[in-house]
């Protein structure tokens, strides 16, 4: 045998299937934007705003001596020439500090003074000058000084802007014509670390990665973080941007307003920062409250030194992100929440107040994810947001679609049996869903199967729904083309009311055109069912018009469009006096319904649990503009030759008793017959059900039951009464069926005739 799923598995699965749907769908789709590139720049910003949030430190091993406008007006010039920069050396070099850094093109002599400061950069060991290394030679390149480039003391000082104009990256080093070029910052910071002799270190044979004390140094790659396709040429990392330093003026330099030991055993970073001097860049803390701050080139090579040191010394590790495997993972655990939090709220909106539900879940999720990544952030790692929260979102957002979807698959349905209109009215209006009922004129049309229920005792529920959906399904159809509103199925009974929840000034004639169009499409009913070897169905229909209380009954948890008020109860009544094929309908209906409504006549009868007696009209048809008749089908009473021994018992009507009355059924017809009781009984009441046990050889009940209702009473000297019958086992139909057939063809049959 195979492996199957076991029935709780299954079922678990499909109360949950928005849940494994949703999630492997959006997970798939935020992955696929991810890689598109689409979501890189608010993948950025995200980023940013976390670095914004992060806790600042100054670091004071590293000094930086700007020169700004003020600088300018006290030199009286724009131009740092040799002489002046020999002086500024000099002074810095008398601070003995561990390193000094000048962020200073140097490539061309910029006399007088280009002697002295030739010397001054063969004897000062511990200075690094820069160069630019990135881009077309001879265009964007500029050289270093030569004196500093022969003795190793030159660093690449080119900064990465990404696409939004911010520098998020810095260099290890760059590689120029197969020839590394080690990046001003790792210049310094490793002359830093050599005082304290801390080494870089290989990790393995043939990588690029390095260690610094315990921390390793790994290039970053193009799909790094929420890069995506980036250039990730030379040997790239992602800037720390916690660090702030202490800032000198180069005026106070140069006139001595400084501690003694201001620079000793420091770096000491020279370079300009004022913003004539165009040397400034957007970093993530540029933007603030709206407000964006550029940085000088000098503080984000200051930014790259402390966090070489930082991780050499202190052991602080670089900013890390997760393989592109685990990310996936990542959105897909998002996603999976976002569906489970709709999906398991999604009726949370039935609950009062519940409505808040799922979107203060949704948003407590979201905060979740955002204190999540940015306590990762704090340590080290940057993990995405927006396509998590997209996962998230997303999901949410799919299983609403989905239950959206299911909403109009359910307005659909709804709409089987009611009218756009009606279905509009209740989903649409901000009333139409409100508890409580209103009272209002309405006209009310049931209608029930004769004798399906001692029918379906012989058959297999299976059957038996097929029959009622066959049935069902067709009247719907009629009863909605005729704008009624179908309140509910009752076992093989249907309750439909016209003119709630709106109404029309022909309620009641629609009403009876739609009851006349359901007694011909029973007709094709009929096709199917007799298709099956089942015997046709016959129903009798009830209208009335009245007042009525209809409206939104039950609770919030569970709700009902209905109708109470004693009408509906008169409309069951009057339906139930009907035989297969008619309609009666109430005096107020007819009056309603005006001169277009044809009928067979009227007569009075008085409902059980009425005070007073009810007009009640047969109809036979109705007018422009539907110009709908009922056939009337004359029953023929043909004389048996020998007539049925049979008992009855009258179910309702003054008459009510347990015995048994003996009787004969003397004459048959196509769906009736004539029973001949005794003049010492009394005949029922016209329209009166009776239950009929035929006696065979003079014994009774050993046939099934059939059931039947008075017609008339026997005009002349027979005492009985004439019946339809409503219901009967399949062998006393088929029985019966003989009879008529046989007197039909006796030659010298005398008949009675009756309208059906």
């Amino acid at each position: 045998m195979g492996w199957s799923i076991p029935a709780a598995w299954k079922k678990f699965l499909w109360q949950s299937r928005g849940i494994w749907i949703a999630t492997p769908a959006v997970t798939a789709m935020v992955i696929l934007l991810r890689f598109s590139g689409i979501l890189q720049v608010l993948e950025w910003q995200s980023y940013d705003a976390g670095v914004r949030l992060l806790p600042r430190q100054e670091d004071d091993r590293i000094v930086i001596v700007g020169i700004d406008e003020q600088d300018v007006t006290y030199l009286n010039t724009p131009i740092i020439d040799d002489q002046l920069l020999t002086k500024i050396l000099t002074k810095l070099k008398a601070q003995e500090p561990a390193a000094i850094g000048l962020d200073l093109y140097r490539d061309l002599p910029m006399p007088p003074g280009t002697e002295e400061l030739g010397e001054v950069f063969v004897n000062t060991p511990n200075l690094v000058g820069i160069e630019k290394v990135a881009g077309k030679p001879g265009v964007e390149t500029v050289n270093p000084p030569p004196l500093l480039k022969e003795n190793n003391q030159v660093g690449a000082n080119d900064l990465i802007i990404d696409a939004d104009n911010i520098v998020r990256r810095g260099f290890i080093y760059l590689v120029r014509d197969g020839e590394p070029h080690y990046s001003f910052g790792l210049h310094l910071a490793l002359r830093f670390l050599d005082d304290l002799e801390i080494y870089p270190e290989p990790v393995r044979e043939g990588s690029d990665d390095f260690r610094l004390n315990q921390v390793v140094f790994s290039p970053l790659q193009s799909d790094s973080g929420g890069y995506i396709r980036a250039d990730d040429g030379g040997f790239q990392l992602l800037i720390d941007y916690r660090s702030t330093f202490p800032k000198v003026s180069l005026t106070d330099v140069l006139e001595d307003r400084l501690p003694t030991d201001w620079g000793k055993g420091k770096i000491i970073l020279l370079g300009k920062v004022g913003e004539s001097f165009k040397d400034l860049y957007f970093t993530p803390n540029s933007s603030t409250f709206g407000l964006s701050r550029a940085v000088p080139g000098v503080e984000i090579h200051a930014n790259i030194v402390s966090q070489i040191i930082n991780a050499g010394v202190e052991g602080q590790s670089l900013l890390k992100n997760w393989s592109e495997p685990v990310e996936w993972l990542w959105v897909g655990f998002w996603s999976f929440l976002g569906a489970v939090i709709t999906w398991q709220l999604r009726y949370a909106t039935r609950r009062s107040g519940g409505q808040w539900l799922p979107i203060a879940a949704i948003v407590g999720s979201v905060g979740s994810l955002l204190a999540i990544t940015y306590g990762a952030l704090l340590v080290g790692w940057w993990l995405p947001v927006i396509p998590p929260m997209l996962g998230l979102l997303g999901s949410g957002v799919f299983i609403v679609t989905w239950m959206a979807r299911a909403g109009v698959q359910v307005r659909n349905t709804f709409g089987r049996y009611l009218t756009d209109q009606v279905v509009a009215t209740l989903l649409e209006n901000p009333e139409g869903l409100k508890m409580g009922g209103d009272r209002r004129p309405i006209t009310i049309l049931t209608s029930d199967l004769r004798g399906f229920t001692s029918t379906s005792e012989g058959l297999n529920p299976e059957e038996v729904v097929k029959v009622l959906n066959i049935y069902f399904g067709k009247m719907a159809d009629v009863i909605t083309s005729y704008g009624g509103t179908i309140d509910e199925f009752m076992g093989d009974g249907i309750l439909v009311l016209f003119g709630a929840p709106t109404s029309q000034k022909d309620d009641a004639l629609r009403a009876v055109a739609c009851g006349v169009e359901m007694q011909l499409a029973l007709r094709e009913v009929n096709q199917q069912v007799t298709g099956l070897g089942l015997q046709p169905l016959e129903m009798g229909i009830g209208i009335n018009t009245g007042e009525v209380v209809v409206g939104n009954i039950g609770s919030e948890k569970r709700t009902k469009y209905g109708v109470v008020g004693a009408q509906v109860n008169l409309t069951y009544r009057i339906e139930s006096y009907t035989t297969g094929g008619q309609i009666f309908i109430s005096e107020s209906t007819f009056n309603a319904a005006g001169d277009r409504v044809q009928v067979n006549g009227n007569r009075t009868v008085q409902p059980k649990g009425v005070k007073d007696p009810v007009v009640i009209w047969d109809v036979a048809g109705v007018g422009e503009p539907y110009n709908l008749s009922l056939a009337v089908e004359e029953q023929k009473y043909l004389p048996i030759p020998k007539p049925l021994s049979l008992e009855y018992v009258c179910l309702e009507g003054k008459h009510v008793t347990d015995a048994l009355i003996p009787g004969k059924l003397r004459q048959i017809s196509a769906k009736g017959g004539f029973i001949q009781i005794s003049s010492e009984q009394h005949c029922p009441d016209s329209l009166t059900n009776i239950k009929i046990n035929l006696r065979e050889d003079g014994e009774p009940g050993k046939t099934p039951a059939l059931y039947a209702k008075v017609l008339d009473l026997a005009p002349g000297e027979s005492h009985g009464f004439y019946v339809h019958f409503s219901a009967m086992p399949t062998d006393i139909a088929q029985r019966f069926h003989q009879l008529y057939q046989g007197a039909l063809a006796q030659p010298a049959a005398i008949a009675s005739t009756k309208g059906g």
